[in-house]
């Protein structure tokens, strides 16, 4: 299982699909993730992706009829860099971001349960220094 054949797949993208405009929440994850939309991404537009610049997946917001209708199977656990969690948190809820749950428990463990515009939900965990000064 160690060895990686030319015929493994790799991700290409990670796929949000939007009921309002991709270009809107792709502006969100923009910011949020410090990278920018694609130079030819414009408000309208049915897609609006976000390159890894180092060569990982890219994120593609695409507009889809149907709405949200369950809970997330798959979503993004975020670890700040340079702030704590809570700082993090309150930087994504001025982008806009919802607050869903509060699950930090009372040694500083644990993550928030944030959701984007379009609803998809993502976690945010302890920042760095705040696992140096636990670990």
């Amino acid at each position: 299982m160690g060895e990686t054949s030319r015929l493994t797949p790799v991700i290409h993208n990670i796929t949000f699909d939007c009921t309002g405009d991709p270009y809107d929440v792709g502006l969100f994850w923009s910011a949020l993730l410090g990278r920018p939309l694609d130079d030819d991404d414009k408000p309208g537009d049915p897609a609006a992706l976000i390159r890894d610049p180092d060569g990982g997946p890219s994120l593609l917001f695409l507009r889809v009829p149907e709405g949200k209708s369950v809970k997330n199977r798959i979503h993004f656990d975020l670890r700040p860099r340079g702030c704590t969690r809570d700082e993090e948190v309150e930087r994504a809820l001025g982008l806009g971001a919802r607050k869903v749950a509060d699950h930090t428990r009372p040694d500083g463990t644990g993550w928030v349960l944030l959701a984007d515009p379009e609803g998809n939900e993502f976690c945010v965990e302890r920042g760095d220094a705040e696992r140096a000064e636990k670990d």
